[in-house]
């Protein structure tokens, strides 16, 4: 799942996927900004048909926390 999220995540910002790792922070070593974030969290709604509560994003900060939360849903 790391290497489909990588793609994902390069998507709204510009790093290299092959750069991310489970403990990169969106916000401080990706550059995430809020509008990003909640965009890709979308398209993770869509492509893995999860619904994201929105309390329990803000939990979210690493790429890890987000495929652990991604596989809590499933």
């Amino acid at each position: 799942m790391l290497k489909e999220l990588s793609k994902i995540i390069s998507e709204y910002v510009e790093v290299d996927p092959e750069t991310i790792t489970v403990h990169s922070r969106f916000v401080e070593d990706l550059g995430f900004n809020s509008y990003d974030f909640m965009s890709m969290i979308g398209e993770l709604e869509d492509r893995y048909d999860i619904e994201v509560n929105e309390r329990d994003v803000i939990q979210v900060k690493t790429v890890g926390d987000a495929i652990a939360y991604i596989k809590s849903l499933q």
